[in-house]
């Protein structure tokens, strides 16, 4: 039986293509999970930061998102209860214009069936952003619209925009999402973590 994050951690199937995007960096995985996880959090990719610092939403970010979810930085980083499955386990780098490039497909479709065989207790899946609401879901609408209709994916589900400062602006346009899906998150993710 092998040792699936340090899999993960030592894969470097897409070094030649960060090699030629405008970062030109190095892979660098950041698996975050353990087979007693009950919570699931599918992004999209790690950022710059996390590609530093080796945790998931270790940034802005993170900060935003455990707001949301109503929990401490001790709770989330609890591996035995919370694992982070991004679309891709490095980060993309950037184009030419300093825009984040999306993530490759050829992680997930190389690691994560692997993965979530190891995690048969989840008990919620927080999908934030469309790459991992297309993934998770088959969502082919426009990601706010599959966040609008969060409740047709409960218990299990909730689809979530991702916590970026860039969408300061989103959050301000969609104020439904604070109280009406807010609540609902915190009181679904405490649940999951506490039965």
């Amino acid at each position: 039986m092998t040792d699936l994050p340090a899999d993960i951690s030592a894969c470097r199937l897409c070094a030649d293509r960060f090699a030629a995007t405008a970062t030109r960096h190095r892979p660098r995985p950041v698996p975050w999970f353990r087979p007693t996880a009950r919570l699931l959090i599918a992004g999209q990719a790690p950022g710059l930061q996390v590609h530093e610092k080796g945790r998931p939403f270790d940034d802005r970010s993170g900060d935003r998102l455990r707001d949301w979810m109503g929990i401490d930085r001790d709770t989330f980083y609890d591996l035995t209860r919370i694992a982070v499955i991004p679309m891709a386990f490095c980060f993309p780098g950037y184009d030419a214009k300093g825009s984040d490039l999306p993530p490759p497909r050829i992680c997930a479709e190389t690691w994560h069936d692997r993965v979530f065989a190891t995690l048969p207790d989840i008990r919620l899946r927080l999908l934030i952003g469309a790459h991992a609401q297309r993934w998770h879901l088959g969502a082919k609408g426009p990601m706010t619209e599959t966040v609008r209709a969060f409740r047709d994916h409960l218990p299990g589900t909730i689809p979530l925009p991702h916590p970026s400062w860039r969408n300061t602006g989103w959050l301000k346009r969609n104020p439904w999402f604070e109280t009406d899906l807010l609540p609902v998150l915190r009181t679904r993710v405490a649940e999951a973590l506490n039965d």
